[in-house]
Parts: C-alpha cells; sequence; structure tokens
C-alpha cells in the first residue's frame, strides 16, 4: 500500500513552494554534506555494499552519531537499504537502492559545482568580510 502527501499533484509531485509540503523536508536531508559524500561513497561502490566503519573511514570529518543519523534518514525515504548480519558485534552493510542511484547524479553535478566555483565564492566572502570592515579617519 503506498500513501500520498496531501501535498502533491495528481502525479505525485511536491510543491516546494508550499509551506506546509515535505519537499521542504526531504530538500533539507538530501542536501547536507554528509548525504553528498555518503551517497557518492556507496554509488561509488553499486552495486556491492559498504559497511558502516568503511564508510566513515572514507567521509573524513563525519562523526559516529551524524553518519548514523545521516544512514538512518536515507534508509527511511528510500534511498538506502540496510543489511545487518547477526553476528557479534553485528556487521552493518549500506548499498544505494535504485531510488538512491538516481539521486547520485544531481548531487554530483552539486558537488561539481561547488568545487569548481569554490575560488570565486572564497574571494566573495573576502571581499563582502573586507567591506565589513570599520574604517577610520
Amino acid at each position: 500500500m503506498t500513501t500520498r502527501s496531501a501535498h502533491a499533484d495528481a502525479a505525485g509531485r511536491g510543491d516546494l513552494f508550499d509551506c506546509r509540503c515535505p519537499t521542504r523536508q526531504l530538500l533539507d536531508r538530501i542536501g547536507t554534506k554528509w548525504t553528498s559524500m555518503a551517497v557518492k561513497v556507496l554509488a561509488d561502490a553499486a552495486p556491492d555494499e559498504v559497511r558502516f566503519a568503511e564508510l566513515r573511514r572514507r567521509m573524513p570529518g563525519v562523526s559516529q552519531k551524524m553518519l548514523s543519523v545521516t544512514l538512518q534518514n536515507l534508509t527511511r525515504d528510500g534511498l538506502v537499504a540496510r543489511r545487518v548480519e547477526p553476528t557479534v558485534p553485528p556487521r552493518v552493510h549500506y548499498r544505494l537502492t535504485e531510488l538512491g542511484l538516481s539521486l547520485e547524479v544531481p548531487l554530483a553535478a552539486l558537488r561539481t559545482w561547488a568545487e569548481d566555483h569554490m575560488a570565486e565564492i572564497d574571494r566573495a566572502n573576502a571581499a563582502d568580510a573586507a567591506l565589513d570592515q570599520p574604517t577610520f579617519p
């Protein structure tokens, strides 16, 4: 049984400009650096799985808690599949679903854009910071 958001149109498409539409929360979740990095690592491994510890090693700076929350969100949204081996301690494996794989293309474009334009953004930030400096006669 599938449910449809009360804020989706007949085709099932959300409306970002409707403040009650869950599309806004979805964009908050998929628009984070940790989501982008996790999707990239999992896409690079596809169709194979990646264990939690390996994901953490390949995502510099991510805490165990933040990676766990990110993966929980991605799993809940149907973008990542989780498999637990009943060992002691349990081995947890992750892989992108087909829906998750479809997210890699737009996230890759966004990552590329950010990397290509970082120097320009840095210059704009530096220029703005210089304007905020007090001037003395």
